[in-house]
């Protein structure tokens, strides 16, 4: 114990400072060649490139949306086009001037907030299936440039409007502007999905329901990081407007919300870089073959695509990026995997969790029922757990055990009864706002981030307590007792750098219980914790269990078919049968119970009367 308090923590600020200094020196050297690059070029091509470095930022938005949170949206180019729209219109019917021009730039971002936030809103509602999301930014284009259309002389229909004072600026001016503006936004990214932030986004991506279950209100951060791009999309627009002197409905299309994303597939989603790249190929090319081949340069284009999408499906990055390191590792000789940096892990502040010191029953269930239609799972459930207490809950399959779990857990599961928490009804209210109260759940599954590493999963288990960063990662990971116990009897807390996919079943067991018990719950429901661990990693898992109800009063339910273990750890069992509680009482009531001997018939029997 005394090894995890006394870890030093500057290897995460050198890990921390190593991404900073590289960054900023490619971010520097973008910098220098975008200033030198009005002396190299010919002025067409920098005049195309103004135009692809904000066509390339609002493709960073679909990146970050798509490729980190994985949220495919089609609606990037409508936010473009209220921010490009903002701008054309001001200058049309108010002129120019420093004090319209910041007008116009906040009436992009306001109207481009409280769409997206609608947006999001529709989108990501309780329940809602990720296709919604692509459905809904699909038609929002669609309804932006009916609305232009429908505008008449006032937003200048399907022509537009042009001709408008703008920023008085030559073009070389206007390349380094949004030259720097691009490398300053990508930097920017990098950081913030590379920080304890954007790990929540990809855990969002990966796993959606067990960020629930750990308190995360994944919809809201979902809808935060929509308004997000969806401004930093509306200003790339703001300027492309200042920049061109003209906005036509074409700008806000479905079509150009589409090219977005093929770009973006293109380049390698989830990479940043590749998009960016990408866009500004992409673009440039297809001004140069429009001009010398007219009436082929789409199919071009489009054959392009097809060919990158069917031969490299991860885009043209990835595959860059996995064949230098290839490279690299044949140069230098050396194929071991980089050095991960971890956080060090400290004791997290006591006394946090709900409904401590309440004479309340920790849970106290009534009437509780759930049915699908005319199928009834649950009926007439009722039991109370106290604290210190450890109830088991047994039944043969499709007895509802389960089902049990989950509408403990998720308000909107059970169709009758009431559920309440050391006094406190969840009532009708999601999975995150039920952790709220202190309930906190395994699942029968495990349920975990492949791609995550111990440490980061573990942080996110803390996310409701502790919040996040949003451009660095923190050095230090608070954990309460609980948790470390069960890391360090298990031996994850040597193998905090490794990706989830890469642990033995036994350990994700024993990490999903640890992420469970870092929310500081006052009620714990654990679903066939032991399922497929050995008979010693089931020993040691009751025993942490057994020692945590002991000495903090941690009121456990737990679901088990192996009955030995429910017999040797459990306080107190129920016993559930077709829906309903058979049998409330003791560890040796339950065991000499003709009526259960009669369910468990068979092997089943003959291991619970042993």
């Amino acid at each position: 114990m005394a090894d995890l308090t006394t870890t030093p923590a500057t290897l995460p600020r050198r890990a921390f400072s190593g991404r900073l200094v590289p960054a900023g020196s490619i971010a520097g050297l973008c910098i220098v060649v975008v200033v030198a690059g009005p002396y190299f070029l010919d002025s067409y091509t920098v005049n195309i490139l103004v135009r692809s470095f904000l066509y390339a930022a609002t493709a960073l938005t679909v990146d970050i949306l798509w490729g980190y949170a994985g949220i495919l949206t089609f609606g990037q180019a409508a936010f473009f086009g209220i921010g490009a729209y903002a701008a054309g219109i001001t200058f049309t019917y108010m002129d120019f001037s420093p004090q319209t021009a910041v007008l116009a730039l906040l009436a992009g971002l306001a109207f481009s907030a409280v769409v997206a936030c609608i947006t999001g809103w529709i989108s990501f509602f309780h329940g809602a299936s990720p296709l919604y999301v692509a459905i809904v930014t699909l038609a929002l284009p669609i309804i932006l440039v009916q609305v232009l259309y429908s505008g008449g002389t006032f937003t200048g229909s399907s022509s537009g409007l042009v001709g408008y004072n703008t920023f008085d600026l030559s073009v070389e001016a206007w390349f380094t502007i949004c030259g720097i503006g691009l490398v300053v936004l990508t930097t920017a990214a990098w950081f913030f999905v590379n920080s304890d932030f954007g790990r929540l986004l990809i855990a969002i991506r990966e796993n959606e329901q067990r960020c629930t279950y750990l308190g995360i209100n994944a919809p809201r951060a979902k809808i935060l990081l929509m308004v997000v791009m969806a401004m930093i999309a509306s200003v790339a627009g703001y300027a492309y407007a200042g920049y061109t002197v003209v906005v036509a409905p074409e700008i806000g299309s479905f079509v150009f919300g589409t090219e977005l994303v093929m770009w973006v597939a293109l380049g390698g989603r989830g990479t940043l870089i590749g998009p960016v790249l990408g866009t500004i190929a992409i673009d440039v090319i297809s001004a140069y073959l429009s001009g010398n081949l007219p009436y082929v340069w789409k199919l071009i284009i489009g054959s392009i695509f097809v060919l990158v999408i069917v031969a490299l499906p991860q885009g043209i990055v990835p595959v860059l990026k996995t064949g230098l390191r290839r490279l690299w590792s044949a140069a230098t000789r050396r194929g071991a995997a980089p050095c991960v940096a971890v956080p060090a892990l400290i004791e997290a502040p006591e006394g946090r969790r709900a409904g401590t010191g309440s004479d309340a029953p920790a849970l106290n269930v009534a009437d509780l029922a759930c049915s699908y239609g005319s199928l009834k799972v649950l009926e007439g459930v009722a039991f109370r757990a106290l604290g210190s207490e450890l109830l088991g809950i047994i039944g043969p399959n499709g007895a509802g055990k389960t089902t049990l779990m989950r509408c403990l857990s998720d308000g909107y599961e059970r169709t009758g009864g009431t559920v309440a928490v050391f006094g406190h009804a969840i009532a009708r209210t999601p999975p995150q706002c039920v952790v709220g109260l202190g309930i906190g759940r395994s699942f029968q599954t495990t349920s975990l981030f492949e791609t995550l590493t111990v440490a980061e999963s573990l942080r996110l288990a803390r996310y409701r307590l502790d919040r996040t960063r949003m451009l660095s990662h923190a050095p230090t990971l608070a954990l309460p007792d609980s948790a470390r116990r069960v890391i360090t009897a298990t031996g994850l807390d040597r193998q905090l750098a490794i990706e989830c996919r890469h642990l033995s079943h036994g350990m994700k067991r024993a990490l999903e219980l640890a992420m469970v018990l870092a929310l500081e719950p006052s009620v714990l429901l654990l679903d066939e914790p032991t399922a497929g661990l050995t008979k010693p990693e089931r020993t040691l898992i009751g025993s942490i269990l057994v020692d945590l109800v002991q000495r903090e009063g941690l009121c456990t339910l737990i679901i088990e078919h192996d009955l030995d273990f429910v017999r040797e750890i459990s306080t107190r069992i129920i016993v559930l049968h077709q829906g309903k509680v058979l049998l409330d009482g003791s560890v040796a009531e339950v065991v000499g119970s003709e009526l259960v001997r009669t369910i468990y018939a068979g092997g089943a029997h003959q291991e619970l009367a042993t």
